[in-house]
């Protein structure tokens, strides 16, 4: 009996999920079909200007989703560098990876490159090229795609060292100023590579305020920033004016932390228990009010928080619900 059950689990069909969200309907290329043998002429030109550069062409193919043309190859180290939109290089990274690389002696995960017109570009791999630049490599590895924006889509393609919400913001305002230099869409349009409204609000606030409760305020921020209609180079005054706002609730929530201090309260979630005191979007039932309206309330509310009816007691219950935000 026992052996019929496990052949009758063999032989059952495997079923993949699908995401909710995920819109991707694939090509139905084989894998014999991947490999490419005379690149398309938009291409070609593109793999003569890395050989002139002084690289190699490794390879080139489709990748299987949606058909696009990839190259692999060498290039220079020195022609390589990141884009000047992303997130500062991490030492302690940069040194995990260095020693990783020293024992293992091989490098294995190739860079993702774009084309510039000087030299290429890597939009999610810094923290390896430094490395290789430490090890004295003289050549990286990567993945050359024709389409420079790809560039942009940093956060959807950073697989190395996972984001903190300040790295996300940053970076996001980064994109967002290049962009508005070159672009005419609207921030809608650049929703993969913004990531959230909210996160563009706070990367504009950090850009003025390095030191930021951003983890603290953006559960209620993110209910309420929308993308801003219009091309980016007019909606990033906007950004600008809500950064401000942010700004003055923080100095608000700063105020009131210290008016706790000073009564004897202490705890490392005194900024977060300020904040569920003073947000009122729990109570809220019906339509949530626009993001000056909770900006302009929360920050009132905390500017007049009386913390003389603050007790040790409250700090536990609000810190509970914040945490669950």
């Amino acid at each position: 009996m026992a052996v019929k059950k496990a052949s009758k689990k063999a032989g059952k069909k495997t079923t993949t999920r699908k995401r909710r969200g995920v819109k991707l309907t694939p090509t139905e290329l084989s894998a014999p079909e991947l490999l490419v043998s005379e690149p398309p002429a938009a291409l070609v030109a593109i793999l003569e200007r890395v050989q002139a550069d002084g690289g190699a062409v490794l390879g080139t193919y489709r990748e299987p989703l949606g058909g696009h043309h990839l190259a692999l190859v060498s290039l220079p180290i020195e022609s390589v560098g990141p884009t000047p939109f992303q997130r500062d290089v991490s030492d302690a990274h940069v040194r995990k990876l260095t020693h990783a690389m020293d024992k293992t002696r091989r490098f294995l995960d190739p860079l993702i490159v774009v084309q510039r017109a000087q030299g290429y570009e890597t939009p999610n791999g810094n923290h390896r090229l430094t490395a290789l630049r430490e090890l004295g490599s003289k050549a990286v590895i990567g993945l050359l795609v024709p389409e420079a924006e790809v560039a942009y889509q940093i956060l959807a393609l950073n697989i190395e060292k996972a984001h903190n919400l300040r790295e996300k913001a940053i970076e996001v305002m980064r994109m967002y100023r290049s962009l508005s230099e070159l672009s005419e869409h609207g921030e809608a349009h650049y929703e993969l590579e913004f990531e959230e409204s909210s996160l563009v609000s706070l990367g504009f606030a950090y850009a003025k305020r390095g030191r930021l409760a951003g983890g603290t305020y953006n559960p209620a921020l993110r209910k309420v920033d929308q993308w801003i209609p219009g091309p980016l180079s007019k909606a990033i005054s906007e950004r600008e004016r809500r950064a401000d706002l942010i700004l003055q609730f923080d100095d608000a929530v700063n105020d009131a932390v210290a008016k706790l201090k000073s009564k004897g309260l202490s705890s490392p979630y005194l900024k977060s228990f300020v904040v569920a005191r003073v947000n009122p979007l729990r109570f809220i039932k019906g339509d949530l009010p626009s993001f000056d309206e909770l900006l302009a309330t929360m920050t009132a509310r905390a500017l007049k928080m009386n913390v003389e009816k603050v007790g040790a007691g409250d700090l536990a219950k609000a810190v509970g619900y914040a945490e669950e935000e």
